[in-house]
């Protein structure tokens, strides 16, 4: 089946997903697009940012962490229903400093890797976090609709990604 290529992205974002000692830090969304759902922290790289900078600076405004050992292993392009389209790296790193905090954006917690909330995630998650976790490279695709329902995903590995 082939899929649509995604409008050309013109709003940038980051996620970040912290995996440490058999368990990846998330966080359920209080605002924002996703609100009420589980994520990695992230969000919008400001003018002047690359997106690794967005990916450090939304990890600690919404967890009060810093991550360490940071790598751009995926990307995520994104068209909404009567909205821009977005583009969005997706890093894994290896730890992190700091202390767990509660903020105004998101309450972040641990969960076990090998049971993660899929349920509560974005739809497309289940398609490429497996292979986030397994060290491959991806890029993904999907559309999203009314009340964020997710359609058209498509995802593949590949050897390299950049966030150009």
């Amino acid at each position: 089946m082939s899929h649509p290529e995604p409008a050309h992205p013109t709003t940038r974002a980051s996620l970040c997903y912290i995996v440490e000692h058999g368990r990846m830090l998330l966080i359920r969304k209080k605002r924002g697009i996703g609100a009420g759902k589980i994520n990695g922290p992230g969000g919008k790289v400001d003018p002047g940012e690359t997106m690794a900078e967005s990916a450090v600076r939304e990890t600690r405004e919404e967890t009060g962490l810093t991550p360490q050992g940071l790598e751009l292993r995926g990307m995520l392009h994104f068209d909404f229903e009567g909205g821009k389209p977005l583009e969005c790296g997706v890093y894994l790193a290896s730890g992190c400093t700091g202390e767990l905090t509660e903020t105004p954006e998101a309450v972040p917690f641990w969960a076990p890797v090998d049971a993660l909330p899929y349920d509560e995630m974005w739809a497309d998650d289940r398609e490429w976090m497996p292979l986030l976790l397994a060290g491959k490279k991806f890029r993904a695709s999907a559309r999203i609709g009314a009340q964020d329902s997710v359609h058209e995903t498509h995802v593949e590995v590949v050897d390299e990604v950049s966030d150009r």
